[in-house]
């Protein structure tokens, strides 16, 4: 079993990009002359502001320590002991690509994580989460 505590989120990088992405919309919106154009791109800042929020509040959307397993969203924090959780990794076709989510399923709830919420490959961390629950 590891020392400490482990932890995954999205990485700051992304974060950052999608603040940034969001400003630069909203210049945009600013400059737009038309209502139509005003409409489009009001809903294109609301969307990145949004993601970005949820990316920045939700850090780190993953932790493990000895005792359980924490996963933080907007509701706030659910940890669960290691004998109330399973651990899995679901491969999907997405788009004419395979694609890996982390399953986190306990009796109150079924999380699903990706590469997008993790930072990590979800293969990778189900390992690590798997080390923790020895």
């Amino acid at each position: 079993m590891p020392n400490g505590s482990q932890q995954w989120a999205t990485p700051a990088g992304l974060v950052a990009t999608g603040w940034v992405l969001t400003a630069a919309a909203a210049a945009w919106w600013f400059a737009a002359d038309s209502a139509v154009d005003r409409t489009f791109v009001g809903v294109l800042v609301l969307a990145l502001a949004i993601a970005s929020a949820h990316a920045t509040i939700c850090r780190p959307r993953l932790s493990a320590d000895r005792e359980g397993v924490t996963v933080r969203g907007l509701g706030g924090r659910r940890r669960w002991p290691w004998s109330a959780v399973s651990v899995q990794v679901r491969r999907h076709r997405r788009f004419g690509r395979e694609v890996q989510s982390l399953e986190l399923d306990s009796d109150a709830a079924l999380i699903i994580l990706t590469r997008l919420d993790l930072g990590s490959d979800p293969q990778d961390v189900a390992e690590a989460l798997r080390d923790w629950q020895r």
